[in-house]
């Protein structure tokens, strides 16, 4: 029996270069949120603070200029409101999709969830 799998990734942009800093796959959409949550929350939090309690697959840092990303990061990850249409977006089928910015620099910060096929684990 296959078994539906997901993915999630963090990405930044500053409109023309892309990056990724991170992402894993896992087993069901519900652990996939969690860890799309625990990265939003490590980053809001590591603003003007150095990042502690890095766990493997954890996000590398960014360096927000102002206190805009982090705040909504922060409300994204503990909003129920947020967490609720997170986890009905991937129980639909659709690819999860939440971008901050940092309006200082114009930097995008991506937090995205999908579903995979087990064909495309790694």
């Amino acid at each position: 029996m296959m078994r539906a799998s997901y993915a999630a990734e963090v990405t930044v942009t500053d409109g023309q270069r892309f990056a990724s800093l991170g992402g894993v796959t896992v087993r069901n959409r519900r652990l996939a949120l969690l860890w799309l949550r625990r990265q939003a929350l490590r980053l809001a939090d590591a603003h003007g603070n150095a990042l502690r309690d890095a766990s493997p697959g954890d996000v590398r840092p960014v360096l927000f200029h102002s206190s805009d990303a982090p705040e909504g990061l922060r409300f994204w990850a503990t909003d129920r409101h947020c967490q609720d249409d997170a986890i009905r977006t991937l129980e639909a089928g659709f690819p999860l999709q939440f971008t901050i910015l940092d309006p200082a620099v114009g930097l995008g910060l991506t937090l995205a969830g999908w579903h995979t096929s087990p064909a495309d684990r790694p």
